[in-house]
């Protein structure tokens, strides 16, 4: 079972831990990254959920998932991404775009009290990039900002990813 910290709207720790899967207190939040890599010819790595999840089952996304009780933003987002993709990022190579509290979005009927962080990593080798089955991830592929708004327009890409289309095709 995964534990996360709960933190404060302003991002404190507030020393408590909560189960995944258990309704978050009104007040709390759980730290949440999601992980852009972009290869050098400006194509994104996504990977297609799998259809065991609950949420957006075989949607496409990028790389992302919960912080574990202890575990920073940066810790997370390498951990994530080993995780889904078998991918060894290095530290040096993220950039945080950027953090904000999320509450529950009536627009898409998701719940979140989340703190998301946005991390965008430069990556440019094939060589060590290894499908590893997981119970997460069907498969992933490296599209271009125009591919995969066609996924988004087409319904195949998680919805509450849209900030990508402002923020990360610069």
């Amino acid at each position: 079972m995964e534990i996360w910290d709960l933190y404060t709207e302003k991002r404190e720790r507030t020393g408590t831990t909560h189960p995944r899967g258990e309704k978050i207190p009104d007040g709390f939040y759980h730290l949440v990254v999601h992980v852009w890599i972009r290869n050098s010819e400006g194509k994104y790595l996504i990977a297609q959920r799998s259809p065991n999840k609950k949420a957006f089952p075989l949607k496409w996304e990028c790389v992302g998932g919960a912080a574990l009780a202890g575990e920073t933003s940066i810790v997370c987002a390498l951990r994530e991404t080993k995780e889904e993709v078998g991918l060894d990022l290095s530290p040096e190579n993220g950039k945080l775009l950027f953090s904000k509290a999320r509450n529950n979005d009536s627009h898409f009927a998701v719940e979140f009290n989340d703190i998301l962080d946005v991390w965008l990593f430069e990556y440019n080798s094939d060589s060590n990039l290894k499908f590893v089955p997981t119970d997460e991830v069907v498969t992933y592929k490296w599209l271009s900002v125009s591919e995969i708004k066609q996924l988004y327009d087409n319904g195949e890409f998680v919805p509450t990813l849209d900030y990508f289309f402002s923020l990360l095709q610069i």
